[in-house]
């Protein structure tokens, strides 16, 4: 620590906030989610912790390639879509990025929930319908060096199996410069599979999987309908790996 000396040379004292390590651990932390308060970032990481301890006691949450997650820009993770653990089993694996998710309009109406959600990140979209507004401002957070989770299959599988991605996901891309981290998981759809209220405890492990980073650009030179095939291939092998780690 340093000392600090007063103006009008009054006697000096060491002081606890002197620390010159303080502010460049304090930058570092805002980085995991660019523009957010302290406040809202510790909000974040305490209930990820507990989220963690949830998923690993009741899931057995397994997390691989973690490393592949940039550490700080713009990031779009694509991933399938399994059920509602998708979300939150894929962002609390990273501790050194905060995500945001898109989420149904409807789970907003109670109020308690929607003001929870959007805490951690959450961000309203209108499901089975095209939304301009949604899209806008996933382009503005990823511009604004956020990591967003996005599934291009639209909804939750009904079988366990991949859909199609939307052609949504190629505009997204275009409009966005960014890194891409395909993300597969595994196991989720046994836990709360589609037609289920409520999710099965201790069923299958659940297994996620961070492919390595594409650049956004050289991924869309290939041409729309190949780059979303290339995507989809990449996603579907991450899927399979997470897999055989059950």
């Amino acid at each position: 620590m340093r000392s600090y000396t007063p103006a009008d040379g009054a006697s000096s004292e060491i002081l606890p906030f002197a620390d010159p390590t303080l502010s460049p651990m304090l930058t570092r932390y805002r980085k995991k989610h660019p523009g957010s308060s302290l406040a809202s970032l510790f909000f974040f990481d305490f209930c990820r912790e507990g989220l963690l301890v949830f998923f690993n006691i009741i899931y057995r949450l397994k997390r691989v390639g973690v490393d592949h997650v940039p550490v700080e820009g713009g990031v779009l993770m694509v991933a399938n879509h399994q059920s509602f653990f998708d979300p939150p089993a894929i962002a609390i694996g990273i501790r050194h990025r905060q995500a945001d998710f898109l989420a149904r309009g409807g789970l907003f109406n109670f109020k308690p929930f929607g003001w929870l959600i959007k805490q951690l990140h959450a961000m309203p979209i209108k499901q089975g319908a095209g939304d301009a507004g949604a899209m806008k401002a996933t382009i503005q957070r990823l511009n604004e060096g956020k990591m967003m989770i996005v599934f291009p299959e639209g909804a939750r599988t009904s079988d366990g199996e991949m859909l199609d991605f939307q052609r949504g996901i190629a505009v997204l891309i275009k409009r966005a410069n960014c890194q891409i981290v395909p993300v597969g998981i595994s196991g989720a759809f046994d836990a709360w599979p589609r037609t289920k209220k409520l999710p099965r405890l201790f069923s299958k492990r659940i297994v996620v999987c961070y492919g390595e980073p594409i650049n956004s650009k050289a991924l869309m030179e290939q041409g729309t309908d190949e780059g979303i095939r290339t995507l989809y291939e990449r996603v579907h092998e991450l899927v399979g790996q997470a897999q055989s780690h059950q």
